[in-house]
C-alpha cells in the first residue's frame, strides 16, 4: 500500500479544521489534495484523536500478519494432505 505524505497529526488537524469551519475545497486547495481523499479520511479517521490512530493502524497491521500467517499454515496443512494422499 502506498504510504501517505501526510502524518496522523495532520491529518486529524485537517479534519479539526473543517469541523471548525474551514471549507473543504479551501483545505484541499491548501494541502495539495482532492476532495475524495478529505473525504475518505473523513470517513475513516472522523471522531479520532492521535491514540486511536495509532492503535487502529496497529490493529490493521497485525490482522494483515495474521492474515499471511492463516495462509502460510493453510498451505502447509494442504501440502501434508497431498503427500499423505500420494503414499497409500
Amino acid at each position: 500500500m502506498k504510504k501517505s505524505k501526510f502524518s496522523d497529526s495532520q491529518i486529524i488537524e485537517t479534519l479539526k479544521r473543517a469541523e471548525r469551519g474551514v471549507t473543504v475545497p479551501e483545505l484541499c486547495r491548501e494541502l495539495g489534495i482532492s476532495s475524495a481523499t478529505f473525504y475518505k479520511w473523513r470517513s475513516k479517521y472522523g471522531g479520532m484523536d492521535a491514540s486511536l490512530m495509532a492503535r487502529m493502524k496497529e490493529l490493521e497491521a497485525e490482522n494483515a500478519r495474521l492474515k499471511k500467517m492463516y495462509i502460510e499454515e493453510k498451505l502447509k496443512a494442504e501440502i501434508v494432505a497431498e503427500a499423505l494422499a500420494k503414499k497409500w
